[in-house]
């Protein structure tokens, strides 16, 4: 997916960088059947009424995409790939040979419409965008929406242009090392997707101007110290040697946030 610089024909435009959709599907409402609509409470308490989520509210009305989670097998059929207003990674109808049926999953990067999909937990030929277990992947292969186990849905490596790599495997376990470099350590018995996620220059993309942060849901952030003192504690634009904080009065540098393991 390729990127557009606009004319600077506003000041809203003169540095926006967006994506350019040409290859993705303008009909993204084919099966209605697999939209679902949520109460928008615009981060606040759904029986108080205060604020629970700063920074929220507004927004252009949405309709959440029912995303398929389960590691049944099945063989399908990409039909179209398009946007999904709530994640930040495409999204991709496809067809269920088997089931007969149609649904929704997170798109792999460089699987176009009229790939063949296949989810098995035992497969000898691999593919872009298959998804089998981690005992049926060769060691060093990129991989995206890890699940911790064979029961459970995607909890890695879900956000676009994402990937994690295969570095070490055993009879048992896996060692995966994630985009934030972690390594951790799953069974092999845990699913994964060949590939990385698609979307992969989401975080060029130049919004330009404020509206369209306000179009997502996204509110203004105010600083603390422009408040007054009953707001935040930097409030009375005075900083007072004061480390920052939270508007909580909780230290933002340099506390320890990570337990550590009490060895024996």
């Amino acid at each position: 997916m390729r990127l557009k610089k606009l004319n600077p024909t506003s000041n809203g435009s003169r540095h926006a960088v967006l994506l350019k959709k040409n290859l993705l599907s303008k009909n993204n409402r084919v099966v209605k059947s697999l939209l679902k609509g949520f109460k928008n409470f615009s981060g606040r308490s759904s029986l108080t009424g205060r604020i629970t989520v700063r920074h929220k509210g507004g927004g252009c009305k949405k309709l959440y995409r029912l995303i398929d989670k389960k590691n049944d097998k099945s063989i399908s059929i990409v039909v179209s790939i398009f946007c999904d207003p709530n994640r930040n990674s495409f999204v991709s109808l496809n067809f269920d040979l088997i089931n007969r049926r149609f649904f929704y999953m997170s798109n792999t990067n460089l699987v176009y419409p009229g790939y063949l999909i296949v989810l098995d937990k035992n497969l000898s030929d691999l593919r872009l965008g298959y998804r089998t277990s981690l005992n049926n992947i060769p060691t060093g292969s990129l991989v995206s929406n890890l699940s911790v186990s064979d029961l459970t849905s995607p909890n890695y490596i879900r956000s676009a242009g994402t990937f994690g790599q295969i570095i070490e495997k055993s009879l048992t376990f896996c060692k995966i090392k994630l985009p934030s470099n972690k390594i951790i350590k799953v069974s092999t018995s845990s699913l994964a997707t060949l590939g990385s996620v698609s979307n992969t220059k989401h975080n060029l993309v130049v919004k330009g101007k404020a509206g369209r942060s306000r179009f997502l849901g996204i509110r203004p952030a105010v600083r603390g110290i422009a408040m007054n003192p009953v707001d935040h504690p930097h409030g009375g634009r005075t900083n007072g040697g004061r480390p920052p904080v939270t508007p909580w009065g909780k230290p933002t540098r340099g506390k320890p946030t990570v337990k550590k393991r009490n060895e024996i």
